[in-house]
């Protein structure tokens, strides 16, 4: 193999192992939000933008063998109304609101009772939703619960966002052989190494990068 190819393969090895990283890390937050809240399951979607789908990227409890990876339009149910309106919902009896898909639900396998939604926001933009599904009922959602849902979110987006990144910079790298396209993916794995100080300026690098290559 020629230098820039095995510039390219290191390069493309290094992105695989941060997608499965993020993956990781969102898996989990979805384990410690059901844990936390004591309920029976917990989900991450991811919105592509491509399709205008949610895809389930992590979920705990009830469907976590079978749903990762599963999609459904971005507009579909209480997940797409959270998502488009950018706002939390807490229902405890989800079959009594009209936003709620049950088909949607029964497809899935598992059709919960009570729900909290909340979307991923970062930078200004609506990356997915956290779902805490069927948490006991026995005393009434709490200022305190949303602060720590809350919480779980903001973790939750700021994963997603590298999570995509590590997307785009594989897309680079698998559909531009350039030296050039493959030195800024590297670049873009090294920063993620840094700490502190230099990994904020390194951040800052690859976004005004990433708008530049992105004609923003």
């Amino acid at each position: 193999m020629s230098e820039p190819g095995r510039l390219q393969a290191a390069v493309a090895a290094g992105v695989v192992g941060s997608d499965e990283a993020y993956r990781a890390l969102l898996q989990s937050i979805v384990e410690v939000a059901r844990a936390i809240f004591g309920a029976r399951a917990s989900s991450i979607f991811l919105l592509d933008e491509t399709t205008d789908e949610l895809v389930f990227e992590a979920v705990a409890g009830e469907g976590a063998d079978t749903l990762i990876g599963t999609r459904i339009p971005s507009s579909t149910g209480i997940a797409g109304w959270v998502l488009v309106t950018r706002q939390p919902l807490v229902l405890e009896d989800v079959t009594q609101d009209p936003r709620f898909a049950r088909d949607v639900a029964e497809r899935t396998g598992y059709v919960p009772q009570g729900l909290m939604s909340v979307p991923l926001l970062h930078e200004e933009r609506a990356l997915g939703v956290l779902n805490v599904l069927d948490r006991p009922q026995q005393a009434r959602f709490t200022l305190e619960e949303m602060d720590l849902l809350g919480m779980f979110a903001n973790q939750a987006a700021i994963a997603l966002d590298l999570l995509q990144r590590a997307r785009r910079a594989r897309a680079l790298v698998d559909h531009n052989a350039s030296g050039d396209t493959a030195a800024v993916a590297r670049l873009a794995e090294t920063i993620e190494t840094l700490e502190d100080e230099r990994r904020a300026a390194g951040v800052r690098l690859v976004q005004a990068l990433d708008d530049i290559l992105r004609g923003a």
